[in-house]
């Protein structure tokens, strides 16, 4: 790929939200009481250094920081880091530009449009059930965000459970996934998920999947079943939602021919 390719891939025009579980509580509301927590603690900070209370005043002082930080890295990963992590991941998997490629839980189609871009002669498919995943999650959203991309004409849309894939089995060339098996409620669910993953996978197909947690026994599994290449690693500080203790992984295997 050419470096004007290459740097128009990695552009993105449209407005893809907030990551985060909003089921509860609005982004608004959330914001809102993460900013009041750090504020009352820098203000208990300041008291506790003004009454000579130095041990307290550091304590509370350096909460207040990290709660600030915190937020910083989760809102870079949301709006900025992710876009760079899944740009490399495609570059990784050197799709031809014919491909059909699955995105199970596309939400808003960040990683759905990504692979669009990279697709001039094939079809990116994504799945959703559309929950509060992300702020303003829908598919006219995810389907304006395309029109902004110029990537419509090569995306579907589809409304289903990626525990049971509206899809023939060996009738897709790679499957992605961001952030979104995890929030399946059970384990059996998530395996479920995994599980037709790899049925609709054809052979010699890719998968890769980054999530938060159950990627080791996402590559366990895989390995159990024959699959090749099988690695789980760290994508690294780009996709900290808050910090190290909320890191993504990624699980890329390829099936068996």
């Amino acid at each position: 790929m050419s470096q004007v390719a290459h740097a128009t891939v990695r552009e993105h025009k449209g407005d893809y939200g907030i990551d985060g579980s909003f089921h509860r509580i609005s982004v608004r509301g959330q914001a809102i009481g993460i900013a009041v927590d750090a504020a009352a603690l820098a203000v208990w900070s300041a008291i506790s250094f003004a009454r000579g209370k130095r041990l307290t005043a550091a304590l509370t002082g350096a909460s207040s920081l990290g709660i600030a930080a915190s937020a910083a890295l989760y809102i870079y990963a949301t709006k900025a880091g992710k876009f760079e992590v899944w740009n490399r991941i495609f570059d990784e998997l050197r799709l031809r530009g014919d491909e059909t490629v699955l995105d199970m839980g596309c939400g808003r189609g960040a990683v759905l449009l990504a692979a669009a871009k990279r697709l001039p002669h094939g079809r990116a498919i994504g799945v959703d059930i559309w929950r509060p995943d992300q702020t303003d999650n829908s598919p006219s959203a995810t389907l304006a965000n395309a029109k902004l991309e110029n990537v419509a004409d090569r995306i579907e849309l589809h409304t289903a459970d990626m525990t049971a894939l509206p899809f023939d089995d060996n009738s897709v060339d790679v499957i992605v996934s961001s952030l979104a098996i995890h929030n399946i409620p059970t384990h059996a669910g998530r395996r479920s998920a995994l599980n037709e993953a790899m049925r609709v996978l054809r052979p010699g197909g890719r998968l890769a999947i980054a999530d938060l947690w159950e990627t080791r026994q996402h590559a366990d599994h895989l390995r159990e079943r024959g699959w090749q290449n099988v690695r789980c690693r760290s994508v690294g500080w780009r996709m900290w939602y808050g910090g190290p203790w909320v890191s993504t992984r990624l699980v890329a295997a390829t099936k068996p021919g």
